[in-house]
């Protein structure tokens, strides 16, 4: 799993590339029918971004309340505080842990770390594509396998697809947008035949929404698996979306691997101070949790009421067959002063929408039954 040496030249165009992506940006944010670059109209329900929208710990709110002294220092005791902290939460030493601006750069250090010209990544389709987009301005390919019929990884047909020029394999489970899940038996035995050179890059982001008995963390199997990697973040069930911080837990070896493609100072002291405080605040996570399950197993009662077709989600947002279409779907719940999830291509008739508070999910409902009343292929 070593890194490619690169020449001037391909640093130069890795340059260009990068800021023509930067740049790319906002178009495709627009395009993909989930940027609003313009302040939604108050009153509006936001259920497209999987964001906590209970917000943050109250000792979280507190901890930012009281960290206006620290904005003048560099915050390199809170890093270490910080690691210390995710280590004793996730049973891992310190060595084994990094801090990124939110999931996103671990994901994109990952790929700069072990992809390059001539190596390929392999992903479900759909899932998160960032792995993918930071994929291609490494100068890497993307190898996409179809989901299952019932929308989960096909870990037997992703495990095949690795060859010796896969630098990184990428699980999101639970699976964004779908909200599906590959139980720890599967993905033990997915570990197994993945070759040992290929980074198993397994994101946990929605890790604490699970309520499935089959399903546990793979942090247990880094010491015995070296080539394990996992990335979680602050932002779903601690409620600092809008701070961006995130971390990995793996291997010394690999997490070393990825330090130098880190931004330098990439936290602050201010999302430190409030991760802090959400740790040491597992009462409010635990709260948290509950009401979201309580309000997705509603959800999922309601829909099944209606007789439509959803996933069998384990997240904090769910996808809804809607007959066809999904954006002019998309469009009229905007039009309601709802925001709902974009279109994704390769499910373009499923509408991923996020779990928000339970008047905000009742909402959603009344308007989805006359957008796309129940037993209609299309909207109304």
């Amino acid at each position: 799993m070593s890194k490619p040496v690169y020449s001037r030249r391909d640093f130069s165009r890795t340059a260009i590339q990068s800021l023509a992506a930067a740049m790319a940006v906002p178009y495709l944010q627009s395009q993909a029918g989930n940027y609003h670059p313009l302040p939604a109209p108050e009153g509006t329900i936001r259920i497209n971004f999987n964001e906590n929208n209970y917000g943050p710990s109250p000792k979280a709110l507190e901890a930012l309340a009281n960290c206006g002294p620290l904005a003048a220092r560099y915050p390199f005791m809170a890093d270490i505080q910080m690691v210390d902290a995710i280590g004793r939460t996730v049973g891992a030493k310190p060595e084994n842990i990094i801090l990124g601006c939110g999931s996103s750069e671990i994901l994109r250090v990952a790929d700069e770390a072990f992809l390059g010209p001539g190596k390929n990544v392999v992903a479900a389709e759909p899932t998160f594509e960032a792995v993918l987009q930071f994929a291609g301005i490494a100068h890497a390919s993307s190898v996409k396998v179809p989901l299952t019929a019932d929308h989960r990884h096909d870990l037997p047909a992703m495990a095949a697809a690795c060859t010796s020029k896969t630098g990184l394999v990428y699980i999101c489970n639970p699976n964004n947008p779908t909200g599906t899940i590959v139980s720890h038996a599967e993905l033990t035995d997915f570990i197994a035949r993945v070759p040992s050179t290929t980074l198993i890059l397994v994101d946990e982001a929605y890790f604490d929404f699970v309520d499935d008995s089959s399903y546990s963390t793979v942090i247990d199997m880094i010491p015995t698996h070296p080539n394990v990697i996992v990335a979680r973040t602050f932002s779903k069930i601690y409620g600092l979306a809008g701070m961006r911080l995130g971390y990995a837990v793996g291997a010394k070896e690999v997490v070393n691997s990825m330090r130098p493609y880190l931004d330098q100072e990439n936290t602050n002291a201010a999302v430190l101070a409030a991760a802090l405080a959400s740790l040491s605040d597992q009462e409010n996570v635990a709260a948290c949790r509950a009401k979201f399950i309580a309000t997705r197993n509603w959800l999922c009662a309601e829909l099944a009421k209606d007789g439509r077709a959803f996933t069998k989600s384990q997240a904090n947002f769910i996808m809804i067959d809607v007959g066809g279409d999904v954006q002019p779907i998309v469009d009229q719940f905007a039009g309601r002063k709802i925001l709902v999830g974009r279109r994704f291509p390769s499910m373009s008739n499923w509408l991923r929408v996020s779990i928000g508070k339970q008047p905000e999910m009742e909402a959603f409902l009344a308007a989805l039954r006359e957008i796309v009343p129940a037993g209609s292929s299309k909207a109304a």
